[in-house]
């Protein structure tokens, strides 16, 4: 909840604001003031009885890291996050490679007869530019590009609307392109939220060499546009960006022309490409948004278990600290639960999203990171339902292209079906949410980082001779029950010195509120001690993350005081709904700080507000 959503539901207009810069300050003063007063009398915001049916309990649920406590009925909604316009920012990264396209034909197979038995072609065939029986490369960018507009329509037929949506351009200048199919009134974001209809956001291929999630949302586009799914459009709008990375994926590399890995890129936002995405997910404010991916068959569990990967598809949900227990429950019972029981209906097999080191000596299994830096994470953190999908695909070719295809469709179609099914429990959800997360300003604790619990369990693979199931007992890392690390108490925002302008940017292309003090006054804080340091690179849990400049790594300890803030300093509220993205990106000893990344230059030019400052702002451009 923004300060000016609540001023809006509070009858104090913001567009009729006195003309004068005094009296626009003085204007900011008092409803900033009103503001705290009634986010102060939500403080103990109840959580409401979950919306199921179901009365299952489900195994290995995360460890609820924000506060729970039991109490009365979900409040109406409170508004929708005001969307900042995103300024040009500078990227501290190297330019692009030299392009080098990789032929993306045939491959001798990385395993016999055996084993490419256990995965016969599904009975569905599909049909993309890519998927051509004589194909030799996936479709291409210009190809993707062509079957998008062949879907878009001036009018609409059946009362089914669509746009073709340039979202962004990639670092060697090729489209970044998505489609909105709506049966809303008009296509733009206002339009679609006047529907009272949920909108989902599909997005395929941030890694260049994972193909089958960009083929088969061009299965879906059509389908929705024109197909067996167009009557969600009843219920639902959805935004299709079948490849955010279209440089990668022109040879066929995981990582942007630049040599980063963009989906390790989405709180940083240094690249060109995940601020494309921050902007899509700022513009249409999605209940769910769904990540295509592909994940590697053969390569280091052949090396360390002499075994080879089994399943079609490997599922995930947002874990990361401070994500809302209630989305919590909403991704594991409504969208993983019913998505494993589609698959199957299918004949396809799935399980937990996992991976291991590129370390060879190293034979830990573990899910997906607990880092806020990837998009299921941090748009977890924008309060959104954040589904990974992952494909059997990488190091195989074009081998079973049709069944890891079909695997995405199958598993992409139930989201689809479940938000439809689901959507007055969503936004119920999603209101709840978006209010408790800012009552939560300036009481009880927050995590400021959080690990995966160590265990061991029993995992299928297959023997690379007779293509048998194999089962191995490996030691696990679960990201289903997170170990708070670090904890804090939660401030009432972050005061972030006038030179923190990069920071800035940032935060606000994340969809938050930043201010700018128009007054000089002072705070009471919480500054940042250094007390160790290190230099390294950031890690996740495959090992070091490609493109990163090296990271100061420090541990500090807070030091209450009073500080000035001087006229341009700004203020970073947390009484609004994204504020655990502002945590994430604030609190300067994690790997993924703004500070460890040198968006923030020094540790005197950030802190933490304890109480609810009584200055004069005034909006940031």
């Amino acid at each position: 909840m923004t300060l000016h959503t609540l001023l809006r539901r509070t009858s104090i207009s913001t567009e009729a604001q006195p003309a004068t810069p005094f009296a626009r300050r003085l204007h900011w003063k008092a409803s900033f003031t009103l503001t705290a007063l009634l986010l102060a009398a939500c403080g103990s915001t109840p959580l409401p009885p979950w919306p199921s049916s179901s009365t299952a309990q489900r195994p290995n649920a995360p460890a609820p890291l924000p506060r729970v406590q039991q109490g009365a009925a979900v409040p109406k909604p409170l508004g929708q996050l005001q969307q900042p316009q995103s300024a040009a920012i500078a990227s501290p990264l190297p330019p692009p490679a030299p392009l080098v396209v990789q032929n993306e034909g045939p491959m001798a197979p990385p395993y016999g007869a055996a084993v490419a038995a256990r995965f016969p072609n599904p009975p569905t065939s599909y049909s993309t530019p890519g998927l051509g029986l004589e194909r030799r490369a996936f479709t291409t960018n210009a190809e993707l590009g062509q079957w998008l507009r062949s879907l878009t329509d001036t009018a609409p037929k059946n009362g089914t609307r669509t746009k073709l949506l340039d979202i962004g351009m990639s670092q060697r200048g090729e489209p970044i392109q998505g489609l909105l199919v709506t049966r809303a009134k008009g296509t733009d974001p206002a339009s679609l939220d006047a529907s009272g209809r949920p909108t989902v956001v599909l997005i395929g291929q941030q890694h260049g060499d994972e193909p089958a999630g960009s083929e088969a949302l061009l299965v879906i586009s059509s389908e929705l546009a024109q197909g067996l799914l167009e009557p969600l459009l009843d219920r639902i709008n959805v935004v299709v960006v079948p490849r955010a990375n279209p440089d990668g994926a022109e040879v066929s590399t995981r990582v942007t022309a630049n040599g980063v890995d963009m989906n390790r890129d989405h709180l940083l936002l240094n690249t060109p490409e995940a601020r494309a995405l921050a902007q899509v997910i700022n513009d249409y404010r999605p209940i769910l948004v769904v990540d295509a991916h592909e994940y590697t068959v053969v390569g280091r569990y052949l090396q360390k278990f002499n075994a080879i990967q089994r399943y079609d598809a490997l599922l995930q949900y947002t874990t990361t600290a401070n994500y809302p227990e209630f989305l919590t429950k909403a991704s594991q019972e409504w969208y993983h639960q019913p998505m494993v029981t589609a698959l199957k209906a299918q004949g396809l097999t799935s399980d937990w999203y996992y991976t291991t080191s590129t370390n060879p000596q190293d034979k830990r299994i573990s899910m997906g990171g607990t880092q806020p830096d990837t998009g299921r994470n941090v748009n977890g953190l924008k309060n959104t339902v954040s589904l990974l999908i992952e494909t059997r695909g990488v190091g195989i070719g074009r081998m079973h292209i049709q069944r890891r295809v079909h695997s995405q469709v199958i598993a992409i179609t139930s989201a689809l079906r479940t938000t439809a099914e689901r959507a007055a429990n969503l936004e119920q959800v999603r209101s709840f949410v978006a209010r408790d997360v800012s009552a939560q300003a300036c009481h009880d604790q927050v995590v400021v980082e959080a690990a995966a619990t160590p265990t061991q369990r029993d995992l299928d693979f297959l023997d690379p001779d007779t293509g048998a199931d194999r089962s191995i007992r490996v030691d696990w890392n679960s990201s289903l029950t997170l170990r708070a690390t670090k904890s804090r108490a939660r401030p009432c925002g972050y005061w972030l010195a006038a030179g923190s302008t990069a920071a800035v940017e940032r935060l606000r292309l994340l969809g938050l509120q930043v201010m700018r003090v128009a007054e000089p006054g002072s705070m009471l804080a919480e500054t940042y001690r250094e007390t160790a340091r290190e230099m390294g690179d950031r890690q996740d849990v495959i090992g070091t993350i490609a493109g990163g400049a090296g990271i100061v790594r420090v541990q500090v300890s807070a030091v209450r005081s009073a500080i000035d803030a001087p006229v341009g300093s700004f203020y970073v509220p947390l009484n609004q709904p994204r504020a655990n993205l502002a945590v994430a990106a604030l609190e300067p000893d994690t790997q993924n700080s703004y500070f460890a990344n040198r968006l923030i230059e020094d540790l005197g030019q950030a802190a933490r507000v304890m109480a609810n400052p009584a200055l004069v702002f005034e909006e940031t451009d």
